[in-house]
């Protein structure tokens, strides 16, 4: 898989993307991974354990949808056994 660290943004069709815990690109990466339908969100804080916000446009969006894309592109799956 590639993958930056977890503090350093990583570059994606271009663009780069802030991947913290929570954040809108790693729950569209989170998605992908566990094979859930897209699900545009991020949570405020720490997965689970915030505020989480649902999207329809913007950049925050656009995270989202890019961070599905790339676990799609360079990911993996879950696997369910």
């Amino acid at each position: 898989m590639i993958q930056a660290t977890m503090n350093e943004p990583i570059e994606f069709q271009g663009k780069l993307y802030d991947q913290r815990h929570g954040g809108a690109f790693d729950r569209g990466a989170a998605d992908s991974y566990y094979g859930r339908p897209r699900n545009p969100h991020y949570f405020t804080g720490d997965t689970y354990s915030s505020q989480k916000i649902l999207l329809e446009s913007g950049p925050v969006y656009d995270a989202y949808q890019a961070g599905y894309d790339w676990n799609e592109q360079f990911g993996d799956k879950k696997q369910w056994y």
